[in-house]
């Protein structure tokens, strides 16, 4: 790491066309930080919320303490909104340094210095009112505000942030203007494409880095920039769902378009620096539900609940139970609250009760506290535990187990042939689900995000192994945590729980269970390495997770799935993983086929009671995504939906002896999805008729 560097240890001053120009002679170069090393595992975590955001994101996270972090997009350039003035604080600190300027020079405040938006001076200070240059730094960093940030520019210069950020070689940290103050804009270009000012997530996290470590200037005025940064009095970005006794130092920004949060997160082994930039958002509302701030939210508390869990739980808790449960509490309290929503709520939200407060769970207590007159703020408080009242224990249906498909599921309605062929998904293929042969297509071998239809390729390699030796069905798998976390949809089970590889299946393909997927594939996944003397012998999970991906796509080529290619077992948007709605028809042929997998498909709910890491026990419904199964005739299969993918389905169907497989990729919602695929259904038996 770099030594501690005095940036002005020599100024010289020359006044140019009204502005103090500052040149910088420092006594080394500013070496960068060394980027985050990737946590797949957070990687994993962060990015579906990053799929589900519908807007620009610029992210970088980097754990302070073991160097592992997370980023995407980091490097490019950025609105900054008032972030930028974190970095006008750095410039004012160092000028100060330097001893052109101090702490206690007085700044009176003109009638004219006033600029509306954030901020205290503007609306209840009178003209005349002095303040030093200090205070102005903290009404800048802890209120943001607009006036005092242009009292601190006057004093520092204009083009004094951009000069002294790219010696520091942070080069797209630059402030272009005043604030409110376009015609004193100093790049007027730039002033059109990025507003105030500009950076990267990855310079902005290298700054915090060094402030973090004393390396900018020196340890004692990289404390007081900390104060400044613990002063900041926004809550509703990356504070929002961290536990109260978390502290965090950072510098937000807002403007229509573009939302950004950047600071240190306290934690016991290490702060964590978090920077999200936030552009071209589809949602520029101006409540704390925005979707931005939330995002924010969300990045925070799950990086933070990822290397700080026990921590986590700590802070969120009075006596070990959760004062008020937000997203990232987790427990038996949650999965009550989970339940109570499912009984309260018309039409009931079908949360997954797995002790997760994720943004399902927030979504469905928000429509609960409107309905309650409360305000929707998603966090479980006093008022919102009164309003709910008296909390539902256990499911009704949850008694006994397992049961499958049982009477009491509605009566299955009539399908009719009626109906054109009128759909809007990105591309669909119909097959003879016997033979497995191409009927119609559209669009049908272009590769498309296909989301959780993933998991039938999960399932078959399972089946495949139980083909040749069915006791595989009856072992026990102990969930990992890595499994425990995976994000989106879910089986339901936690770290240290046990379950039968045989109903497991039914974690994986009922609810679409991403954490089944990973269990799954942390079992199995060394039963795929080749029986040779260099084989790996003993792997971790890890490697037995890559071991059954890279099976995944063995068997795709052995099958001929031409337009497949698999990154993980769930689905989860990643690189390079996808497939066409042929080759999934192809699949889905196999799938109907098997005597271990039909079974499961055809279902449409299970009970299970998994055994607890305490050696008790606990009553799991799963219950089958695929909401055909309701109409007489339909018979199986997978959903599947991300932001990426859309909504998608591979479903079965059999009339009059004519049994077809349809896939449609991209449909652009879940009840669209079901209307192409009864569509495509009525209209391929009524062809197949007409022969």
């Amino acid at each position: 790491m770099p030594h501690p560097v005095c940036l002005f240890c020599f100024k010289a001053t020359i006044a140019i066309a009204g502005f103090l120009c500052v040149w910088a002679i420092r006594s080394d170069a500013n070496e960068l930080p060394q980027p985050p090393t990737v946590d797949r595992r957070l990687a994993e975590l962060i990015q579906p919320l990053i799929d589900a955001h519908d807007g620009k994101i610029g992210l970088a996270i980097k754990h302070l303490g073991n160097g592992n972090g997370f980023v995407y997009r980091a490097d490019d350039p950025m609105p900054t909104a008032s972030l930028i003035k974190m970095a006008v604080m750095v410039t004012a600190y160092d000028q100060i340094h330097a001893g052109t300027l101090s702490r206690t020079l007085p700044i009176a405040l003109k009638e004219q210095d006033k600029v509306p938006g954030s901020g205290i001076l503007t609306a209840h200070f009178s003209e005349g009112t002095q303040l030093s240059l200090r205070d102005a730094i903290r009404l800048m960093m802890a209120y943001s505000d607009n006036t005092a940030t242009n009292l601190v520019v006057d004093q520092i210069s204009l083009p004094a942030t951009a000069t002294l950020m790219k010696s520091l070689n942070l080069p797209n940290t630059q402030l272009h203007s005043k604030v409110y103050r376009r015609d004193t804009s100093i790049d007027l270009e730039r002033s059109k494409q990025f507003g105030l000012g500009s950076t990267t997530a990855a310079e902005t996290i290298a700054m915090l880095e060094w402030i973090d470590r004393g390396q900018i200037i020196n340890r004692e005025i990289c404390d007081e920039m900390l104060e400044h940064l613990y002063a900041n009095q926004d809550s509703s970005k990356l504070a929002r769902s961290l536990p109260a006794k978390v502290r965090v130092a950072h510098k937000s920004g807002d403007v229509n378009a573009s939302r950004c949060d950047a600071g240190l997160v306290d934690g016991p082994q290490g702060r964590i620096a978090i920077c999200v930039l936030t552009d071209e958002n589809a949602d520029r509302s101006w409540s704390d539900n925005n979707a931005a701030l939330k995002l924010m939210g969300e990045i925070a508390a799950v990086t933070y609940r990822h290397y700080y869990p026990e921590a986590f739980n700590a802070a969120s808790s009075v006596d070990g139970t959760e004062k008020h449960l937000r997203i990232g509490s987790g427990g038996l309290e949650v999965e009550s609250i989970q339940r109570t929503l499912n009984a309260k709520l018309v039409p009931s939200p079908q949360l997954d009760i797995d002790g997760d407060f994720g943004s399902a769970t927030e979504q469905a207590m928000m429509r609960f506290q409107e309905s309650a007159g409360l305000t929707a703020t998603g966090i479980v408080d006093e008022a919102t535990k009164a309003a709910l009242g008296a909390p539902v224990a256990t499911e009704s249906a949850a008694a006994t187990a397992p049961l499958i498909d049982e009477a009491a599921d509605k009566e299955k309605a009539k399908e009719t042939l009626d109906g054109p062929p009128v759909v809007s998904c990105k591309a669909w293929a119909i097959a003879d689900a016997q033979s497995g042969d191409l009927l119609f297509e559209y669009q049908g071998n272009k590769r498309l995000d296909n989301a959780s239809t993933t998991k039938l390729m999960t399932a078959w390699l399972v089946a495949k192994l139980a083909a040749v030796d069915p006791s595989i069905l009856d072992e026990s798998i102990t969930f990992s945590k890595r499994a425990d976390e995976t994000s989106g949809s879910t089986a339901g089970i936690r770290t240290g729980e046990k379950v039968r590889v045989g109903d497991l299946l039914y974690g994986l393909l009922l609810p679409s269970g991403n954490d089944a997927s990973v269990a799954l594939a942390e079992h199995f996944g060394s039963r795929f390495a080749l029986p040779t003397d260099d084989a790996p012998k003993n792997l971790s999970a890890e490697e037995s997770y890559d071991m059954f991906v890279k099976a995944m796509n063995e068997e795709a080529q052995a099958l001929g799935l031409k337009q497949t290619g698999y990154a993980n077992p769930h689905g989860l948007t990643a690189k390079g993983h996808g497939a066409s709605a042929v080759d999934l028809c192809q699949l889905a042929a196999k799938v109907l086929q098997d005597p271990t997998l039909a079974p499961i498909i055809s279902n449409r709910r299970y009970l299970y009671k998994v055994q607890t890491s305490d050696g008790g026990s606990r009553d799991l419904v799963w219950r089958n995504t695929n909401q055909l199964l309701d109409i007489e005739g339909y018979d199986g299969l997978k959903t599947g939906t991300t932001n990426a993918a859309g909504a998608c389905l591979v479903a079965s169907g059999n009339r009059d002896g004519k049994r077809l497989i349809v896939v449609v990729l991209g449909a652009s919602g879940s009840e669209a999805r079901y209307a192409d695929s009864r569509n495509l259904f009525r209209w391929a038996w009524a062809e197949i008729g007409k022969r």
